[in-house]
């Protein structure tokens, strides 16, 4: 009988070492298999990146492309070209009224409020040159014209892929990129340009109209204050901010209309991207441009 408990104990705790060493190596294989996973899906995410990126950099260059022989086709659709500058530039005019009027006057009252009681009135007029000229307008501008024009663009255009209509341009002998891009491209870019200074403007006039609640002030006095702190470097700037900045709310937003393949519920997605990668580019852009500005 002793040989034979031996035995089955010897047995037990084989088997016990066995169902051990089989859970430990699971356990191992489950982890490695795991991170593998993770490794992998890092992986493709970045691969995924990187040629979205180099697609996307392929449309830009195709756009400037077009952009450059925009006077020599035929095809391509100029009463859509004035359709969107109505529609970003025109039809947004009262809302940025509104805005600019209103941003002019805070800061004249916020700035008399403030240095009239150190008597650096005068510095007013710096203030107004300094945050509005070169860094409102353009930001204010660029975020009316993403809600506005960049959200439209994109959805119109996921639209038109999802009815097909893109494919029917391609069946023609007509180039979506020459017939629909590059029209709302230059649309915008030319918007964004003459929205920015309508809103200088604007909030230059709501700043003298906020004024005269302090003290009366004649409007060609507070012009020629104004006008001695603007410099040619503050004009230059929000030109070239205007300029970038519709340049990447049109790019961004045509490039996501297009990246629309079958779903329908694809387009408010690559509308909700083309809004936030169009903030987002601004933000940068501005950085940049403000920066490179100061150093230089």
């Amino acid at each position: 009988m002793q040989p034979l408990l031996l035995y089955r104990f010897i047995d037990k705790k084989l088997a016990y070492f066995r169902l051990n060493s089989n859970c430990r190596i699971h356990k191992f294989n489950t982890r490695k298999g795991a991170r593998l996973s993770i490794f992998e899906s890092a992986g493709i995410g970045i691969r995924t990146r990187l040629e979205n990126t180099k697609e996307f950099y392929l449309f830009v260059v195709q756009v400037f492309r077009k952009t450059l022989t925009f006077h020599r086709q035929k095809q391509i659709g100029f009463m859509v070209l004035l359709r969107q500058i109505m529609f970003t530039g025109y039809e947004a005019l009262p809302l940025i009224l509104f805005i600019a009027l209103s941003i002019g006057g805070l800061i004249i009252l916020e700035g008399n409020y403030i240095l009239s009681g150190f008597g650096q009135s005068q510095l007013v007029y710096v203030i107004l040159v300094t945050v509005v000229i070169r860094e409102l307008s353009s930001i204010i501008t660029a975020l009316i014209v993403i809600a506005r024009s960049g959200t439209a663009i994109s959805t119109e255009l996921g639209n038109m892929t999802i009815n097909n209509e893109i494919n029917l341009l391609r069946s023609f002998g007509i180039s979506p990129i020459s017939y629909l891009v590059v029209s709302r491209f230059i649309g915008v870019v030319v918007s964004m340009f003459l929205l920015t200074i309508y809103f200088n403007l604007a909030a230059v006039i709501g700043g003298w109209l906020f004024s005269t609640i302090f003290y009366p002030i004649n409007f060609g006095y507070f012009m020629s204050q104004f006008l001695y702190q603007l410099t040619f470097a503050d004009i230059i700037i929000f030109v070239i901010k205007s300029i970038v900045f519709g340049t990447a709310i049109a790019l961004i937003s045509c490039y996501q209309g297009l990246k629309v393949s079958t779903a329908s519920t694809e387009v408010p997605q690559r509308t909700i991207k083309a809004a936030v990668s169009s903030l987002i580019a601004v933000v940068v852009f501005d950085i940049i441009i403000t920066a490179l500005f100061y150093i230089l």
